[in-house]
Protein backbone atom coordinates (compact mmCIF):
# COMPACT_ATOMS: atom_id res chain seq x y z
CA UNK A 1 0.00 0.00 0.00
CA UNK A 2 1.22 3.87 -0.93
CA UNK A 3 2.29 6.33 2.00
CA UNK A 4 -0.19 8.44 -0.07
CA UNK A 5 -3.16 5.76 -0.02
CA UNK A 6 -2.75 5.08 3.38
CA UNK A 7 -2.98 8.75 4.71
CA UNK A 8 -5.93 9.38 2.21
CA UNK A 9 -7.67 6.37 4.44
CA UNK A 10 -6.66 7.23 7.71
CA UNK A 11 -7.77 11.10 6.50
CA UNK A 12 -11.14 9.67 5.43
CA UNK A 13 -11.91 7.34 8.74
CA UNK A 14 -11.24 10.54 10.56
CA UNK A 15 -13.21 12.80 9.27
CA UNK A 16 -16.07 10.39 9.71
CA UNK A 17 -15.51 9.94 13.46
CA UNK A 18 -15.52 13.48 13.70
CA UNK A 19 -19.10 13.88 11.96
CA UNK A 20 -19.89 11.04 14.30
CA UNK A 21 -18.71 12.24 17.21
CA UNK A 22 -20.36 15.39 16.52
CA UNK A 23 -23.68 14.40 15.79
CA UNK A 24 -23.50 12.38 18.63
CA UNK A 25 -23.70 15.40 20.93
CA UNK A 26 -26.57 17.05 19.00
CA UNK A 27 -29.56 15.13 19.47
CA UNK A 28 -31.81 13.92 22.64
CA UNK A 29 -31.91 10.19 23.02
CA UNK A 30 -34.13 8.57 20.23
CA UNK A 31 -36.92 5.78 21.69
CA UNK A 32 -35.34 3.02 20.77
CA UNK A 33 -32.06 4.07 22.62
CA UNK A 34 -33.42 4.60 25.43
CA UNK A 35 -34.60 1.32 25.74
CA UNK A 36 -31.18 -0.33 24.14
CA UNK A 37 -29.56 1.78 27.37
CA UNK A 38 -31.75 0.12 30.20
CA UNK A 39 -31.68 -3.19 28.55
CA UNK A 40 -27.87 -2.75 28.27
CA UNK A 41 -27.65 -1.43 31.84
CA UNK A 42 -29.79 -4.49 33.08
CA UNK A 43 -27.70 -6.89 31.52
CA UNK A 44 -24.45 -6.03 33.52
CA UNK A 45 -26.32 -5.09 36.89
CA UNK A 46 -28.45 -8.26 36.70
CA UNK A 47 -26.56 -10.73 34.37
CA UNK A 48 -29.88 -11.71 32.52
CA UNK A 49 -30.64 -10.90 28.74
CA UNK A 50 -34.42 -10.77 28.75
CA UNK A 51 -34.77 -7.16 27.66
CA UNK A 52 -34.87 -6.41 24.58
CA UNK A 53 -34.18 -9.55 23.19
CA UNK A 54 -35.60 -9.15 19.72
CA UNK A 55 -31.48 -8.28 18.83
CA UNK A 56 -28.90 -9.87 20.40
CA UNK A 57 -26.95 -7.56 23.38
CA UNK A 58 -23.70 -7.34 22.30
CA UNK A 59 -23.81 -3.65 21.19
CA UNK A 60 -25.88 -2.05 24.16
CA UNK A 61 -23.66 -4.18 26.41
CA UNK A 62 -20.49 -2.82 24.78
CA UNK A 63 -22.03 1.23 24.86
CA UNK A 64 -23.29 0.95 28.25
CA UNK A 65 -20.35 0.38 29.74
CA UNK A 66 -19.19 4.22 30.05
CA UNK A 67 -22.18 4.85 31.68
CA UNK A 68 -21.59 2.42 34.53
CA UNK A 69 -18.54 4.24 34.94
CA UNK A 70 -20.32 7.62 35.05
CA UNK A 71 -22.71 9.00 37.99
CA UNK A 72 -26.08 7.66 36.61
CA UNK A 73 -29.64 6.91 38.41
CA UNK A 74 -31.95 4.16 37.51
CA UNK A 75 -35.36 3.13 38.38
CA UNK A 76 -36.28 -0.82 37.71
CA UNK A 77 -39.80 -0.49 38.43
CA UNK A 78 -42.06 -2.58 36.44
CA UNK A 79 -43.17 -0.38 33.19
CA UNK A 80 -44.46 -0.97 30.17
CA UNK A 81 -47.09 -4.33 29.16
CA UNK A 82 -46.27 -7.52 29.17
CA UNK A 83 -44.32 -7.07 25.35
CA UNK A 84 -41.61 -4.92 25.29
CA UNK A 85 -41.45 -3.35 28.99
CA UNK A 86 -37.66 -2.08 28.02
CA UNK A 87 -39.77 0.82 26.06
CA UNK A 88 -41.05 1.66 29.51
CA UNK A 89 -37.81 1.29 31.83
CA UNK A 90 -36.03 3.00 28.87
CA UNK A 91 -38.39 6.22 29.89
CA UNK A 92 -37.71 5.61 33.22
CA UNK A 93 -33.88 5.93 32.79
CA UNK A 94 -34.71 9.30 30.63
CA UNK A 95 -37.36 11.04 34.03
CA UNK A 96 -34.38 9.36 36.67
CA UNK A 97 -31.28 11.48 35.16
CA UNK A 98 -33.09 14.56 33.77
CA UNK A 99 -31.53 16.74 31.09
CA UNK A 100 -28.13 14.91 31.87
CA UNK A 101 -29.11 11.80 30.29
CA UNK A 102 -27.93 13.89 26.97
CA UNK A 103 -24.55 13.31 28.24
CA UNK A 104 -25.06 9.68 29.26
CA UNK A 105 -26.52 9.01 25.88
CA UNK A 106 -23.56 10.84 24.19
CA UNK A 107 -21.27 8.79 26.44
CA UNK A 108 -22.98 5.75 25.22
CA UNK A 109 -22.93 6.62 21.40
CA UNK A 110 -19.67 7.39 21.02
CA UNK A 111 -18.96 3.45 21.81
CA UNK A 112 -20.44 3.04 19.13
CA UNK A 113 -18.38 4.93 16.91
CA UNK A 114 -15.08 2.63 16.66
CA UNK A 115 -17.97 -0.25 15.07
CA UNK A 116 -18.32 2.00 12.53
CA UNK A 117 -14.65 2.73 11.77
CA UNK A 118 -14.35 -0.45 11.57
CA UNK A 119 -16.76 -1.31 9.23
CA UNK A 120 -15.40 1.68 6.46
CA UNK A 121 -11.77 -0.03 6.74
CA UNK A 122 -13.31 -3.58 5.92
CA UNK A 123 -15.28 -1.77 2.67
CA UNK A 124 -11.81 0.15 1.97
CA UNK A 125 -9.88 -3.37 2.39
CA UNK A 126 -12.33 -5.77 0.34
CA UNK A 127 -12.59 -3.38 -2.47
CA UNK A 128 -8.89 -2.95 -2.57
CA UNK A 129 -8.27 -6.16 -3.03
CA UNK A 130 -11.19 -7.42 -5.29
CA UNK A 131 -10.70 -4.69 -8.02
CA UNK A 132 -7.59 -2.57 -6.87
CA UNK A 133 -6.63 0.65 -4.89
CA UNK A 134 -9.19 2.97 -6.35
CA UNK A 135 -11.97 0.82 -6.14
CA UNK A 136 -11.27 0.51 -2.54
CA UNK A 137 -11.08 4.55 -1.95
CA UNK A 138 -14.21 4.19 -3.39
CA UNK A 139 -16.12 1.70 -1.66
CA UNK A 140 -14.64 3.81 1.35
CA UNK A 141 -16.40 7.32 0.44
CA UNK A 142 -19.64 5.64 0.01
CA UNK A 143 -19.28 4.21 3.56
CA UNK A 144 -18.11 7.19 5.54
CA UNK A 145 -19.97 9.94 3.62
CA UNK A 146 -23.49 7.64 3.25
CA UNK A 147 -26.24 9.66 5.27
CA UNK A 148 -27.68 6.56 6.42
CA UNK A 149 -24.08 5.71 8.09
CA UNK A 150 -23.84 8.90 9.50
CA UNK A 151 -27.58 8.73 10.79
CA UNK A 152 -27.28 5.59 12.21
CA UNK A 153 -23.03 5.36 13.31
CA UNK A 154 -23.53 7.71 15.93
CA UNK A 155 -27.03 6.26 17.49
CA UNK A 156 -26.91 3.63 19.82
CA UNK A 157 -28.80 1.00 17.87
CA UNK A 158 -26.87 -2.14 16.28
CA UNK A 159 -27.81 -1.51 12.73
CA UNK A 160 -24.73 0.42 11.65
CA UNK A 161 -22.45 -2.35 14.23
CA UNK A 162 -23.85 -5.42 12.39
CA UNK A 163 -23.10 -3.84 9.37
CA UNK A 164 -19.45 -3.20 10.16
CA UNK A 165 -19.00 -6.96 11.34
CA UNK A 166 -21.21 -8.54 8.94
CA UNK A 167 -18.83 -7.09 6.47
CA UNK A 168 -15.78 -8.08 8.44
CA UNK A 169 -16.97 -11.41 8.28
CA UNK A 170 -17.86 -11.79 4.82
CA UNK A 171 -14.11 -10.29 4.25
CA UNK A 172 -13.01 -13.04 6.28
CA UNK A 173 -15.01 -15.99 4.87
CA UNK A 174 -14.00 -14.30 1.12
CA UNK A 175 -10.24 -14.60 2.71
CA UNK A 176 -10.92 -18.33 3.64
CA UNK A 177 -12.37 -19.33 0.47
CA UNK A 178 -9.51 -18.20 -1.42
CA UNK A 179 -6.85 -19.70 0.72
CA UNK A 180 -8.38 -22.45 3.02
CA UNK A 181 -6.43 -22.08 6.42
CA UNK A 182 -7.43 -22.92 9.96
CA UNK A 183 -5.86 -19.60 10.69
CA UNK A 184 -7.97 -17.89 8.14
CA UNK A 185 -11.48 -19.90 9.04
CA UNK A 186 -10.75 -19.37 12.65
CA UNK A 187 -11.01 -15.93 11.91
CA UNK A 188 -14.30 -16.04 9.83
CA UNK A 189 -15.81 -18.16 12.74
CA UNK A 190 -15.01 -15.01 15.17
CA UNK A 191 -16.60 -12.70 13.41
CA UNK A 192 -19.45 -14.86 12.00
CA UNK A 193 -20.27 -15.21 15.87
CA UNK A 194 -19.88 -11.75 16.32
CA UNK A 195 -22.00 -10.95 13.42
CA UNK A 196 -25.29 -12.75 14.95
CA UNK A 197 -24.38 -11.09 18.29
CA UNK A 198 -24.91 -7.63 16.59
CA UNK A 199 -28.00 -8.61 15.10
CA UNK A 200 -30.64 -11.37 14.27
CA UNK A 201 -30.55 -10.46 10.34
CA UNK A 202 -27.52 -12.00 10.03
CA UNK A 203 -29.12 -15.51 10.61
CA UNK A 204 -29.41 -15.84 7.21
CA UNK A 205 -25.40 -16.76 7.04
CA UNK A 206 -26.67 -20.34 8.95
CA UNK A 207 -27.64 -21.58 5.52
CA UNK A 208 -26.40 -19.01 3.23
CA UNK A 209 -22.28 -19.47 3.70
CA UNK A 210 -22.30 -23.37 3.52
CA UNK A 211 -23.85 -22.81 0.16
CA UNK A 212 -21.68 -20.30 -1.28
CA UNK A 213 -18.53 -22.46 -0.16
CA UNK A 214 -20.24 -25.53 -2.31
CA UNK A 215 -20.70 -22.89 -5.01
CA UNK A 216 -17.62 -21.23 -4.57
CA UNK A 217 -15.91 -24.59 -5.17
CA UNK A 218 -17.61 -25.26 -8.32
CA UNK A 219 -17.01 -22.19 -9.92
CA UNK A 220 -13.43 -22.90 -9.55
CA UNK A 221 -13.67 -26.32 -10.47
CA UNK A 222 -12.23 -27.62 -7.22
CA UNK A 223 -14.67 -30.81 -7.88
CA UNK A 224 -11.37 -32.87 -8.93
CA UNK A 225 -9.15 -31.80 -5.91
CA UNK A 226 -7.99 -34.76 -3.59
CA UNK A 227 -10.07 -36.10 -1.51
CA UNK A 228 -7.93 -34.73 2.05
CA UNK A 229 -8.17 -31.59 0.88
CA UNK A 230 -12.12 -31.92 0.40
CA UNK A 231 -12.06 -33.26 3.89
CA UNK A 232 -9.90 -30.39 5.09
CA UNK A 233 -12.41 -27.75 3.54
CA UNK A 234 -15.42 -29.36 5.12
CA UNK A 235 -13.95 -29.62 8.53
CA UNK A 236 -12.94 -25.95 8.46
CA UNK A 237 -16.43 -24.87 7.09
CA UNK A 238 -17.95 -26.90 10.08
CA UNK A 239 -15.23 -24.99 12.19
CA UNK A 240 -16.38 -21.83 10.96
CA UNK A 241 -20.31 -22.41 12.02
CA UNK A 242 -19.85 -24.49 15.43
CA UNK A 243 -17.20 -21.68 16.32
CA UNK A 244 -19.47 -19.02 15.43
CA UNK A 245 -22.05 -20.76 17.70
CA UNK A 246 -20.06 -20.53 20.67
CA UNK A 247 -18.95 -17.24 20.40
CA UNK A 248 -22.37 -16.35 19.83
CA UNK A 249 -23.45 -18.12 23.11
CA UNK A 250 -20.24 -17.00 24.75
CA UNK A 251 -21.48 -13.14 24.30
CA UNK A 252 -25.13 -14.64 26.20
CA UNK A 253 -22.95 -16.18 28.86
CA UNK A 254 -24.06 -19.40 28.00
CA UNK A 255 -27.65 -18.88 29.25
CA UNK A 256 -29.87 -21.06 28.47
CA UNK A 257 -27.88 -23.13 26.17
CA UNK A 258 -28.66 -26.65 25.51
CA UNK A 259 -32.79 -26.14 26.81
CA UNK A 260 -34.74 -28.61 25.44
CA UNK A 261 -36.92 -26.92 22.61
CA UNK A 262 -40.15 -28.23 24.26
CA UNK A 263 -39.54 -26.43 27.05
CA UNK A 264 -40.30 -23.21 25.76
CA UNK A 265 -43.14 -20.66 26.22
CA UNK A 266 -43.89 -19.26 22.97
CA UNK A 267 -46.00 -16.85 21.06
CA UNK A 268 -46.42 -16.28 17.77
CA UNK A 269 -48.45 -18.96 16.05
CA UNK A 270 -45.16 -19.99 14.19
CA UNK A 271 -43.81 -21.61 16.86
CA UNK A 272 -47.23 -22.38 19.22
CA UNK A 273 -49.40 -23.56 16.70
CA UNK A 274 -52.28 -21.22 17.24
CA UNK A 275 -54.31 -20.30 14.47
CA UNK A 276 -55.10 -16.89 15.97
CA UNK A 277 -53.52 -14.40 17.41
CA UNK A 278 -54.57 -12.59 20.60
CA UNK A 279 -53.45 -9.73 23.12
CA UNK A 280 -51.85 -10.88 25.12
CA UNK A 281 -50.82 -13.82 23.67
CA UNK A 282 -51.88 -17.08 24.66
CA UNK A 283 -48.37 -19.00 25.21
CA UNK A 284 -47.76 -21.86 23.83
CA UNK A 285 -45.24 -24.68 22.01
CA UNK A 286 -46.43 -26.90 19.14
CA UNK A 287 -43.13 -29.16 19.85
CA UNK A 288 -43.65 -29.52 23.60
CA UNK A 289 -45.54 -33.44 23.36
CA UNK A 290 -43.58 -34.51 20.34
CA UNK A 291 -39.87 -35.93 19.89
CA UNK A 292 -38.45 -32.66 18.36
CA UNK A 293 -39.71 -30.94 21.95
CA UNK A 294 -36.62 -33.41 23.90
CA UNK A 295 -34.18 -31.97 21.48
CA UNK A 296 -31.57 -29.36 23.12
CA UNK A 297 -31.29 -26.34 21.13
CA UNK A 298 -27.57 -25.35 20.88
CA UNK A 299 -28.27 -21.33 21.17
CA UNK A 300 -28.95 -19.13 24.02
CA UNK A 301 -32.99 -19.41 25.49
CA UNK A 302 -33.01 -15.38 25.08
CA UNK A 303 -31.86 -15.89 21.55
CA UNK A 304 -34.85 -18.35 20.59
CA UNK A 305 -37.37 -16.15 22.27
CA UNK A 306 -35.87 -13.28 20.93
CA UNK A 307 -36.65 -15.06 17.54
CA UNK A 308 -39.94 -15.56 18.37
CA UNK A 309 -41.38 -12.41 19.43
CA UNK A 310 -40.01 -10.85 16.27
CA UNK A 311 -41.71 -13.13 14.38
CA UNK A 312 -45.00 -12.45 16.18
CA UNK A 313 -44.45 -8.79 15.77
CA UNK A 314 -44.70 -9.47 12.05
CA UNK A 315 -47.75 -12.16 12.71
CA UNK A 316 -49.22 -9.25 13.87
CA UNK A 317 -48.72 -6.88 12.10
CA UNK A 318 -48.83 -2.95 12.57
CA UNK A 319 -50.03 0.28 10.44
CA UNK A 320 -47.59 1.05 7.86
CA UNK A 321 -47.20 4.42 6.21
CA UNK A 322 -45.49 5.42 2.16
CA UNK A 323 -46.40 8.35 0.48
CA UNK A 324 -49.10 9.47 2.33
CA UNK A 325 -51.02 5.99 2.58
CA UNK A 326 -51.72 3.91 5.78
CA UNK A 327 -52.81 0.28 5.51
CA UNK A 328 -52.84 -2.52 8.38
CA UNK A 329 -49.61 -4.48 7.16
CA UNK A 330 -46.49 -3.69 4.85
CA UNK A 331 -45.11 -3.45 1.33
CA UNK A 332 -43.03 -6.46 -0.27
CA UNK A 333 -41.57 -3.14 -2.32
CA UNK A 334 -41.02 -0.46 0.63
CA UNK A 335 -37.31 -0.91 1.15
CA UNK A 336 -36.62 -0.11 -2.54
CA UNK A 337 -38.50 2.83 -2.78
CA UNK A 338 -36.91 3.88 0.62
CA UNK A 339 -33.57 3.63 -1.10
CA UNK A 340 -34.71 5.40 -4.10
CA UNK A 341 -35.43 8.26 -2.27
CA UNK A 342 -33.05 8.22 0.81
CA UNK A 343 -29.96 7.58 -0.97
CA UNK A 344 -27.94 10.42 -2.71
CA UNK A 345 -28.35 10.46 -6.39
CA UNK A 346 -25.06 10.22 -6.77
CA UNK A 347 -24.70 6.64 -4.85
CA UNK A 348 -27.88 6.11 -7.03
CA UNK A 349 -26.03 6.99 -10.06
CA UNK A 350 -22.74 5.02 -9.46
CA UNK A 351 -24.70 1.68 -8.73
CA UNK A 352 -26.40 2.07 -12.09
CA UNK A 353 -22.78 2.46 -13.98
CA UNK A 354 -21.92 -0.55 -11.45
CA UNK A 355 -24.64 -2.48 -13.00
CA UNK A 356 -23.79 -1.82 -16.57
CA UNK A 357 -19.72 -2.61 -15.99
CA UNK A 358 -21.12 -5.96 -14.88
CA UNK A 359 -23.42 -6.75 -18.00
CA UNK A 360 -20.80 -4.97 -20.42
CA UNK A 361 -17.73 -8.03 -18.57
CA UNK A 362 -19.92 -10.64 -17.19
CA UNK A 363 -16.73 -12.98 -16.78
CA UNK A 364 -14.09 -9.99 -16.09
CA UNK A 365 -14.21 -11.14 -12.81
CA UNK A 366 -14.60 -14.64 -12.59
CA UNK A 367 -12.88 -16.31 -9.96
CA UNK A 368 -12.45 -13.34 -7.60
CA UNK A 369 -15.31 -14.27 -5.87
CA UNK A 370 -17.75 -11.39 -6.68
CA UNK A 371 -20.62 -13.49 -5.55
CA UNK A 372 -19.37 -14.13 -2.01
CA UNK A 373 -20.07 -9.87 -2.10
CA UNK A 374 -23.41 -9.76 -3.55
CA UNK A 375 -25.20 -12.91 -2.21
CA UNK A 376 -25.41 -11.89 1.16
CA UNK A 377 -26.60 -8.41 0.39
CA UNK A 378 -29.59 -9.41 -1.88
CA UNK A 379 -30.44 -12.23 0.07
CA UNK A 380 -30.56 -9.99 2.85
CA UNK A 381 -32.83 -7.32 1.08
CA UNK A 382 -34.99 -9.99 -0.19
CA UNK A 383 -35.46 -11.21 3.30
CA UNK A 384 -36.49 -8.67 4.59
CA UNK A 385 -38.47 -7.25 2.02
CA UNK A 386 -40.50 -10.55 2.58
CA UNK A 387 -41.54 -9.60 5.63
CA UNK A 388 -44.37 -7.24 5.24
CA UNK A 389 -46.35 -7.52 8.94
CA UNK A 390 -45.06 -4.41 8.98
CA UNK A 391 -42.85 -1.69 7.14
CA UNK A 392 -41.65 0.96 9.49
CA UNK A 393 -37.65 1.24 8.83
CA UNK A 394 -34.96 1.48 6.09
CA UNK A 395 -32.35 0.62 8.38
CA UNK A 396 -33.47 -3.35 8.49
CA UNK A 397 -31.95 -3.66 5.67
CA UNK A 398 -28.76 -1.32 6.26
CA UNK A 399 -26.57 -4.41 6.97
CA UNK A 400 -26.11 -5.08 3.28
CA UNK A 401 -25.06 -1.33 2.45
CA UNK A 402 -21.17 -2.49 3.00
CA UNK A 403 -21.77 -5.41 0.66
CA UNK A 404 -23.25 -2.96 -1.90
CA UNK A 405 -20.06 0.07 -1.49
CA UNK A 406 -17.58 -2.75 -1.82
CA UNK A 407 -19.27 -4.11 -5.78
CA UNK A 408 -20.16 -0.49 -6.39
CA UNK A 409 -16.07 -0.27 -6.29
CA UNK A 410 -15.77 -2.17 -9.73
CA UNK A 411 -16.31 0.92 -11.14
CA UNK A 412 -12.50 1.96 -10.25
CA UNK A 413 -11.20 -1.35 -11.08
CA UNK A 414 -10.23 -2.78 -14.82
CA UNK A 415 -10.64 -6.32 -14.93
CA UNK A 416 -8.63 -8.80 -16.85
CA UNK A 417 -10.45 -9.75 -19.85
CA UNK A 418 -12.77 -7.10 -19.90
CA UNK A 419 -14.00 -4.72 -23.18
CA UNK A 420 -11.56 -4.51 -25.58
CA UNK A 421 -11.83 -0.59 -25.86
CA UNK A 422 -12.61 0.45 -22.54
CA UNK A 423 -13.22 3.85 -21.70
CA UNK A 424 -10.52 6.04 -21.02
CA UNK A 425 -9.05 6.14 -17.48
CA UNK A 426 -9.30 10.10 -17.56
CA UNK A 427 -13.38 9.92 -18.68
CA UNK A 428 -14.16 7.02 -16.05
CA UNK A 429 -12.16 8.86 -13.44
CA UNK A 430 -14.14 12.07 -13.92
CA UNK A 431 -17.79 10.14 -13.98
CA UNK A 432 -15.89 8.77 -10.66
CA UNK A 433 -15.40 12.00 -9.04
CA UNK A 434 -18.23 13.58 -10.23
CA UNK A 435 -20.56 11.10 -8.64
CA UNK A 436 -18.63 10.92 -5.53
CA UNK A 437 -18.69 14.64 -5.16
CA UNK A 438 -22.32 15.08 -5.35
CA UNK A 439 -23.31 12.27 -3.43
CA UNK A 440 -21.20 13.29 -0.76
CA UNK A 441 -22.11 17.29 -1.15
CA UNK A 442 -25.91 16.26 -0.87
CA UNK A 443 -25.33 13.71 2.20
CA UNK A 444 -23.39 16.38 4.13
CA UNK A 445 -25.70 19.54 3.42
CA UNK A 446 -28.41 17.77 5.56
CA UNK A 447 -25.80 16.75 8.23
CA UNK A 448 -26.19 16.78 10.92
CA UNK A 449 -29.77 16.06 10.28
CA UNK A 450 -28.72 12.92 8.45
CA UNK A 451 -31.49 10.65 10.09
CA UNK A 452 -34.36 13.21 8.38
CA UNK A 453 -32.13 12.82 4.54
CA UNK A 454 -34.04 12.50 1.63
CA UNK A 455 -32.51 13.27 -1.78
CA UNK A 456 -33.21 15.88 -4.50
CA UNK A 457 -36.18 13.82 -5.92
CA UNK A 458 -38.30 14.84 -3.68
CA UNK A 459 -37.04 17.54 -2.27
CA UNK A 460 -34.91 17.06 0.47
CA UNK A 461 -35.31 16.84 4.22
CA UNK A 462 -38.44 18.98 4.45
CA UNK A 463 -40.40 16.93 1.96
CA UNK A 464 -39.23 13.85 3.16
CA UNK A 465 -42.02 12.87 5.61
CA UNK A 466 -44.77 12.89 2.72
CA UNK A 467 -43.11 9.73 1.44
CA UNK A 468 -41.95 7.98 5.16
CA UNK A 469 -42.14 8.29 8.35
CA UNK A 470 -40.79 6.58 11.85
CA UNK A 471 -36.62 6.37 11.92
CA UNK A 472 -36.58 7.49 8.46
CA UNK A 473 -37.06 11.31 9.58
CA UNK A 474 -38.85 11.33 12.56
CA UNK A 475 -37.63 9.12 15.40
CA UNK A 476 -37.97 11.82 18.46
CA UNK A 477 -34.70 13.34 17.80
CA UNK A 478 -35.28 17.12 17.64
CA UNK A 479 -36.41 18.35 21.07
CA UNK A 480 -33.03 19.96 21.87
CA UNK A 481 -33.32 21.63 18.38
CA UNK A 482 -36.79 22.90 19.39
CA UNK A 483 -35.18 23.87 22.90
CA UNK A 484 -32.57 25.90 21.41
CA UNK A 485 -34.90 27.33 18.50
CA UNK A 486 -36.99 29.07 21.28
CA UNK A 487 -34.09 30.10 23.21
CA UNK A 488 -32.75 31.88 20.16
CA UNK A 489 -36.41 33.59 19.58
CA UNK A 490 -36.94 34.39 23.29
CA UNK A 491 -40.33 35.96 22.17
CA UNK A 492 -41.84 33.21 20.96
CA UNK A 493 -44.14 31.00 23.66
CA UNK A 494 -44.86 28.09 22.68
CA UNK A 495 -48.25 27.14 23.41
CA UNK A 496 -48.80 23.76 22.28
CA UNK A 497 -46.51 21.13 20.99
CA UNK A 498 -47.67 17.63 19.67
CA UNK A 499 -44.73 15.39 20.12
CA UNK A 500 -45.21 11.99 18.66
CA UNK A 501 -42.49 9.91 21.06
CA UNK A 502 -43.77 11.94 24.93
CA UNK A 503 -44.70 8.47 26.19
CA UNK A 504 -41.35 7.16 25.88
CA UNK A 505 -38.93 10.57 25.69
CA UNK A 506 -41.12 13.11 27.94
CA UNK A 507 -40.24 16.91 26.61
CA UNK A 508 -40.72 18.15 29.72
CA UNK A 509 -37.33 16.52 30.70
CA UNK A 510 -35.71 18.71 28.83
CA UNK A 511 -37.79 21.94 29.59
CA UNK A 512 -40.17 22.06 27.22
CA UNK A 513 -43.57 22.45 27.47
CA UNK A 514 -46.62 19.62 27.66
CA UNK A 515 -49.65 21.60 26.65
CA UNK A 516 -51.59 19.93 23.66
CA UNK A 517 -52.03 21.20 20.45
CA UNK A 518 -55.91 21.48 19.16
CA UNK A 519 -56.87 18.49 17.14
CA UNK A 520 -58.98 18.95 13.91
CA UNK A 521 -62.70 19.35 14.57
CA UNK A 522 -63.30 16.73 12.56
CA UNK A 523 -61.25 13.84 14.51
CA UNK A 524 -62.82 10.98 16.34
CA UNK A 525 -61.46 8.49 17.93
CA UNK A 526 -63.42 6.63 21.00
CA UNK A 527 -65.07 9.78 22.67
CA UNK A 528 -61.07 11.50 22.73
CA UNK A 529 -62.22 14.51 20.44
CA UNK A 530 -64.24 15.77 23.33
CA UNK A 531 -63.09 18.34 25.97
CA UNK A 532 -61.32 21.81 24.91
CA UNK A 533 -60.69 23.81 21.99
CA UNK A 534 -60.46 22.04 18.40
CA UNK A 535 -59.30 23.42 14.99
CA UNK A 536 -57.23 26.80 14.21
CA UNK A 537 -56.46 28.23 17.67
CA UNK A 538 -54.56 31.44 17.70
CA UNK A 539 -50.32 30.61 19.05
CA UNK A 540 -47.72 29.36 18.48
CA UNK A 541 -47.23 25.30 17.82
CA UNK A 542 -44.78 22.81 17.58
CA UNK A 543 -45.84 19.49 15.94
CA UNK A 544 -43.95 16.37 15.18
CA UNK A 545 -44.08 15.35 11.36
CA UNK A 546 -45.04 11.93 12.09
CA UNK A 547 -48.65 13.56 13.63
CA UNK A 548 -48.92 15.95 10.92
CA UNK A 549 -49.79 12.37 8.92
CA UNK A 550 -51.24 10.91 12.11
CA UNK A 551 -53.89 8.20 10.09
CA UNK A 552 -56.73 9.36 13.23
CA UNK A 553 -56.05 12.99 11.52
CA UNK A 554 -55.62 14.59 14.40
CA UNK A 555 -53.82 17.48 12.92
CA UNK A 556 -55.14 17.86 9.46
CA UNK A 557 -56.16 21.17 9.65
CA UNK A 558 -52.53 22.29 9.91
CA UNK A 559 -51.91 21.28 6.15
CA UNK A 560 -53.21 24.02 5.50
CA UNK A 561 -50.96 26.10 6.76
CA UNK A 562 -47.20 27.28 6.03
CA UNK A 563 -44.73 26.07 8.74
CA UNK A 564 -43.10 29.30 10.02
CA UNK A 565 -39.83 27.33 11.28
CA UNK A 566 -38.76 23.73 11.63
CA UNK A 567 -36.83 22.15 14.91
CA UNK A 568 -34.57 19.80 12.74
CA UNK A 569 -36.61 18.08 10.24
CA UNK A 570 -38.82 16.24 12.55
CA UNK A 571 -40.82 19.16 14.39
CA UNK A 572 -42.50 22.09 12.24
CA UNK A 573 -43.89 25.32 13.85
CA UNK A 574 -46.82 26.59 13.49
CA UNK A 575 -47.88 30.28 13.93
CA UNK A 576 -51.37 30.64 14.22
CA UNK A 577 -53.15 34.58 14.06
CA UNK A 578 -55.88 35.06 15.23
CA UNK A 579 -57.20 35.90 11.61
CA UNK A 580 -55.91 32.67 10.75
CA UNK A 581 -58.22 31.19 13.36
CA UNK A 582 -61.05 31.92 11.28
CA UNK A 583 -61.17 30.98 7.56
CA UNK A 584 -58.56 28.10 6.72
CA UNK A 585 -56.35 30.87 4.53
CA UNK A 586 -53.17 29.54 4.74
CA UNK A 587 -51.74 32.59 5.32
CA UNK A 588 -48.29 32.26 6.77
CA UNK A 589 -47.64 34.15 10.20
CA UNK A 590 -47.33 38.09 10.45
CA UNK A 591 -43.82 38.80 11.40
CA UNK A 592 -42.76 35.34 11.80
CA UNK A 593 -39.39 34.42 11.97
CA UNK A 594 -38.19 32.11 9.46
Amino acid sequence: MKRREGLTVFGLLAVQACLLAYAATRHNPTIDEAAHLAAGLSHWQFGNFRLYRVNPPLMRMIAAVPVLCAAHSTDWQPAGGWHRPEFGLGRSLVVANGQRSVWLFTLARWMMIPLALAGGYACWRWARELYGGQAGLVALVLWCFSPTILAFGHLLVPDVAASSLGAIAGFCFWAWLRNPKWGNATLAAVFFGLAQAAKMTWVILWGLWPIMWLLYRRALRHRNFPAASLRQQLGQMAMILVGGLLVLNAVYGFEGTMQPLGDYDFVSRWFTGHQTLTIPPAKGNRFRDTIAGRVPVPLPANYVGGIDEQKFDFEHGSWSYLRGQWRERGWWYYYLYAIGVKEPLGVLALAGVALCTMAASPRAWRGRGEMVVLAPAVVLFLFVSSQTGFSHHMRYVLPAYPFFFVWMGRVAGVPKGGPSRPPSPARRRGLLVLLLAWATASSLWAYPHSLAYFNESVGGPRNGHFHLLNSNIDWGQDLLYLKRWLEAHPAVRLDGLAYAYSRAIPPEVFGLPTAPVPPDPGWRKSGAASGGPHGPQPGWYAVSVSLLHDRNDRFKYLHDFRAAAFAGYSIVLYCITPEDAGPKQGLPCTGRPE
